[in-house]
């Protein structure tokens, strides 16, 4: 697909076919995940790909959606704010760091013809140990990964003229 067609298609899927995601797709994903740009070229994150079932399980107890339950897998990207650039007021910025490897992961798997959804709205504190990350990190994000059970349907964006400005 081209740039603009990947943007246009992508879409928050909350409906997913028990499909496994070929380990190829996994790859070029991966591969988009690392070529995110960082502060200082300093990547303060690690993308996790949940695959075993009873970890799943356990991310799925924290965000009870079914829909993510459905998904064969579970992206969570992980920030480790001790590696991060810090502003200049000293706050660090792995968050957008962080963010911006999800969204590439999220335009990758569009790419791939595999659906996502930003997840922000769960235990963070259950999710990081379940996956027991360490004590400078903390998830992000997460996404279900998979084929959708249904298209794309339509949405609905503001005028462009309301999000986006040349002064």
């Amino acid at each position: 697909m081209e740039f603009y067609d990947v943007i246009r298609l992508r879409r928050s899927i909350r409906s997913y076919r028990p499909v496994p995601v070929p380990e190829d797709a996994l790859e070029r994903i991966a591969e988009a995940v690392n070529l995110a740009p960082t502060a200082c070229n300093r990547p303060p994150f690690r993308m996790i790909v949940v695959k075993d079932p009873e970890k799943r399980a356990a991310i799925c107890r924290v965000y009870k959606a079914a829909w993510l339950s459905e998904a064969p897998l579970i992206a969570v990207v992980v920030g480790d704010a001790s590696a991060a650039w810090k502003r200049l007021e000293g706050d660090s910025i792995v968050d957008v760091d962080a963010a911006i490897a999800m969204e590439h992961f999220v335009l990758a798997a569009t790419e791939e013809g595999l659906g996502t959804c930003w997840v922000c709205a769960y235990d963070r504190a259950a999710v990081d140990a379940i996956l027991g990350v360490k004590a400078s990190e903390h998830s992000v994000a997460l996404s279900p990964l998979g084929y959708a059970k249904d298209g794309p349907g339509p949405f609905a964006r503001k005028d462009v003229s309301q999000v986006f400005e040349v002064i």
